[in-house]
């Protein structure tokens, strides 16, 4: 491969773009690797599709190597096998759909979940076809409310999904292992340095889940490690350790007037300055809050749903979406609509609204919180004495310095990253929906289980530029790079032309070469170019080419050498390996 810059279709920005709100955003517009076409859709220009192609490239070997078949699905399906998994509704308004012109009704594919397990459904028959690994690396459409950081969050993308189909339990555990130790390689040969985390599997259905995420601080996922053990999970599925049972004689519940204390920090300010039940050391803590969310579930009515969290933590809306899943809250505010609930003086005892609380809200503890009157709260009012909860849910915010679930001892610390890739042990509800059954090894019918495995090319694509940039431009790293070396021609004395010949030797080594042989342009405009644009190495044709020499650069350290241009192909296929 060739490209010469005076006839390719690009062209770099000098400013920042208005709309980029993420480094890998900017960067990839300023470059000329993507054009925006509409909110949350992007143009490929040849640069990036060069890059894009490249990524899937990568995804694509290391599929094939563990021995999953590719195939291809339309991105346009038909409503009905979204309606036996009851995911059209499930779905809500993150699909697109339309109707054709005999007013059938049709969406653009968020995932192919379906369409797999029909085609297995269609072309197996006996114990013989199975275990099976499918791919497919395809687009998929997601109606996004709020698109943003460019391919990080868009209503269009590049995913690679695969699905495995197996006869048992073990055998999925044992495909499931495989297809992620291939992600492990996957991402290691993309430059990507990422953390595997417990997830939740939320509209996808299944059991085991993990999201590959790589680490960023723009990403729009929080997650936790410990510092005493091996785990690590995304926020929405870290389980809090419930408190230890104390006991001990509880005083009996007390009503006071506290006027004038709608918030937390209010409420403890008066009461310490009160010394409520003998005490001055109250904390926010020691307090219940209890916000209230309207649940709304697709295709049903909105349900009001009380949520109790202590006093010290607010909650946390991904989290509470992640347990509601399908469903999702907003916060409740027209409190004027219900007078049951007084805004500010909310607690659990009596309230005629679902419950559900925090599992440190646990059976005999006991709180500070609303006595359901305007200007008053209760004290001492312990859990399953005086309220009964209908379910604990994970919905407080997790916090730096948390005790560890997983281990004794150990405590959280929070990072932010990208997700990359999704995991998931599906097991039957896919199967089970399309009653798909073969014939087992005994004879009799037996029903397959799933996995599931997806990774986000184009979103790998910004993940990389996140990960690999600098103050003056991109950095890829030599498996995603669009070309293997850029040579840059200063544009005097036949330097243009002996660049060309040195890019033509080199593609017939076998090197994929960008050529910037603009006529016209200033040396300085091309090497501020050259270092955007972020071709690991380069090459300058410049002023010691009379002497028969050539600059060679290494983007990634900086390291310059002056190179007989004779020995240029040599140094860079050496370079390669």
């Amino acid at each position: 491969m060739l490209l010469r810059m005076s006839t390719l279709l690009l062209r770099t920005l000098r400013e920042e773009p208005a709309e980029a709100e993420v480094p890998s955003h900017r960067l990839l517009l300023r470059a000329g690797y993507i054009r925006r076409a509409a909110p949350g859709g992007y143009t490929w220009l040849p640069l990036g599709k060069l890059v894009l192609d490249r990524v899937a490239a990568v995804v694509r070997a290391e599929m094939e190597a563990i021995g999953a078949q590719e195939v291809s699905f339309p991105a346009l399906l038909p409503r009905e096998p979204y309606e036996t998994t009851n995911r059209w509704t499930d779905y809500g308004d993150d699909i697109f759909t339309l109707k054709d012109r005999r007013g059938a009704d049709y969406l653009l594919a968020p995932t192919h979940e379906e369409m797999f397990t029909l085609l297995v459904q269609d072309m197996t028959s006996s114990y013989r076809d199975f275990p099976l690994l499918l791919f497919q690396i395809q687009t998929k459409y997601r109606d996004e409310a709020r698109p943003r950081a460019g391919l990080l969050r868009g209503r269009e993308f590049l995913m690679k999904d695969a699905y495995s189909f197996s006869l048992t339990d073990d055998a999925l555990a044992a495909t499931y292992a495989e297809v992620r130790r291939a992600y492990q390689r996957t991402f290691a040969r993309l430059g990507l340095e990422h953390t595997i985390v417990s997830a939740v599997s939320g509209a996808m259905g299944g059991s085991a889940s993990e999201e590959f995420l790589a680490a960023s601080e723009v990403g729009e996922d929080t997650f936790v490690g410990c510092t005493s053990c091996s785990y690590a999970a995304n926020t929405e599925a870290v389980i809090t350790p419930a408190p230890v049972p104390v006991s001990r004689e509880l005083e009996h519940l007390s009503v006071h007037d506290t006027p004038d204390t709608p918030t937390i920090a209010s409420l403890v300010d008066l009461a310490n300055a009160r010394a409520l039940d003998g005490r001055a050391d109250w904390t926010a803590a020691d307090t219940l809050k209890n916000v209230v969310v309207t649940v709304h579930r697709p295709g049903a009515e909105d349900e009001l749903l009380v949520i109790g969290v202590p006093g010290d933590r607010e909650v946390d809306m991904k989290r509470l979406d992640a347990a509601l899943a399908p469903a999702t809250a907003t916060l409740f505010d027209d409190f004027a609509a219900r007078p049951d609930l007084v805004k500010g003086y909310i607690g659990p005892q009596g309230i005629k609204v679902r419950y559900l609380a925090d599992p440190r809200v646990a059976p005999g503890t006991a709180w500070l919180t609303g006595a359901n009157e305007p200007g008053r709260h209760a004290i001492n009012v312990v859990a399953g004495r005086d309220f009964t909860v209908d379910g604990t849910i994970e919905a407080a915010e997790v916090r730096a310095g948390d005790q560890c679930p997983a281990c004794d001892g150990g405590s959280l610390t929070i990072r932010r990253g990208i997700e990359i890739a999704h995991i998931f042990q599906l097991g039957r509800r896919y199967t089970e929906a399309f009653q798909v059954d073969v014939l087992g090894v005994d004879g009799k019918p037996v029903r397959p289980t799933m996995g599931s495995y997806g990774i986000g090319v184009s979103r790998a694509v910004a993940a990389i530029a996140e990960q690999h940039h600098d103050e003056r431009g991109l950095l890829w790293p030599d498996e995603v790079a669009p070309a293997d070396v850029h040579i840059v021609a200063a544009g005097k004395d036949g330097q243009i032309e002996a660049a060309l010949s040195l890019g033509a030797a080199l593609r017939e080594a076998g090197v994929r070469v960008l050529v910037d042989d603009r006529p016209n342009v200033s040396p300085g405009v091309k090497f501020t170019d050259a270092e955007l644009i972020g071709i690991p190495r380069s090459v300058v044709v410049g002023r010691r080419l009379a002497d028969g020499f050539a600059e060679f650069r290494d983007r990634r350290t900086g390291a310059r050498e002056e190179v007989p241009i004779t020995d240029i192909p040599r140094v860079i296929t050496s370079a390669l390996g």
